[in-house]
């Protein structure tokens, strides 16, 4: 649904309610201003001949209460897809958007047909079910202050935990775009004032955001060019030639799909296959290969079949002692 569509619909239900409604109150409820009000009930003044009238004590009012806005053109197939969509994102990110979301498509039923308005929610609860794997802790407030900081072009004060130093850092923020990665691996993309470069940080571990006051202007960024050579999401670093042997039992679970923009697949007689892609990223490789178990065996680079080696032998000593090294 658009957004002007949404003001009206909200528009309607504001000027059908006993509150005096003005297009000053109109403008604060939408979080709008005046002037977007002012288009609005033109617009359905025009295109959908609402007899509107304003009256100094009575504020906005139709002169024809039995006048009705025309059926929005919904299907139940589109508003199941709605529904589908918000069960999706409130598996995602929990509660954070849950509240409108459900506000939302609850109003676009009532606004159907009797015989359409069903209870796809229950419908989607039932037969559809959504995993995420292990669940993250987003804060809804941290989440919309970055929403509205990079939509505004402020700087934020940022405290920020890492994992691996176990440590949490202050530093300011320019936040440029949020990055979801895998559906559940929330990130924001920006200037880093402490490190004096563009880093990306997992939002969950923000642990407190302040806006400075102060506005930025945007350093040149291409995200979809800085997560060209990537591999999953380790960016950054050298690229290589990666090549990763799959036997003939692992091959169908590789074949299926696309891990690499630039990967290459070569078929063996056996059935066993090799996949060839240039990215940067070993960790994630490295951790990606082990995942297969003895299906997988790394070819190249050098760097990468070394790295498994280290890891894998200490593995084998750490279930032999049961202590870890």
């Amino acid at each position: 649904m658009s957004r002007q569509l949404e003001r009206l619909l909200e528009i309607d239900r504001l000027i059908r309610s006993r509150e005096r409604q003005t297009q000053v109150s109109l403008a604060q409820t939408l979080e709008v201003s005046e002037r977007t009000i002012r288009n609005d009930v033109n617009f359905l003044r025009d295109r959908y001949d609402a007899p509107l009238e304003y009256d100094r004590n009575q504020g906005w009012y139709y002169t024809d209460s039995n006048w009705r806005l025309p059926t929005i053109p919904v299907t139940q197939g589109e508003l199941f897809a709605l529904t589908l969509g918000a069960r999706m994102l409130e598996s995602y990110s929990g509660s954070i958007y849950q509240i409108q979301l459900r506000e939302t498509i609850e109003r676009i039923a009532e606004r159907l047909p009797e015989q359409s308005v069903i209870n796809l929610r229950q419908l989607a609860e039932e037969r559809v079910h959504f995993r995420v794997g292990g669940e993250i802790q987003l804060n809804p407030e941290i989440w919309q202050a970055l929403i509205e900081a990079s939509e505004r072009s402020q700087s934020v004060l940022m405290r920020y935990y890492s994992p691996q130093r176990q440590q949490i850092s202050e530093r300011i923020f320019d936040p440029y775009v949020l990055d979801i990665y895998r559906a559940s691996n929330p990130y924001v993309w920006g200037y880093c004032h402490l490190r004096e470069e563009v880093r990306q940080f997992r939002i969950d571990r923000i642990r407190k955001l302040e806006p400075t006051g102060q506005t930025f202007e945007r350093r040149e960024f291409d995200l979809q060019e800085k997560l060209k050579n990537s591999f999953q999401y380790e960016v950054g670093g050298k690229t290589y030639d990666v090549a990763i042997a799959f036997d003939a039992q692992t091959a169908p679970y590789i074949t299926e799909r696309q891990w690499h923009s630039t990967q290459r697949i070569e078929t063996l007689a056996d059935g066993s296959i090799t996949l060839r892609f240039t990215a940067s990223g070993l960790n994630d490789m490295k951790r990606w290969i082990l995942g297969y178990g003895r299906g997988a065996i790394a070819k190249s680079p050098p760097e990468l079949v070394k790295m498994l080696e280290q890891e894998t032998a200490q593995m084998a000593r750490q279930n032999e002692t049961g202590e870890f090294e």
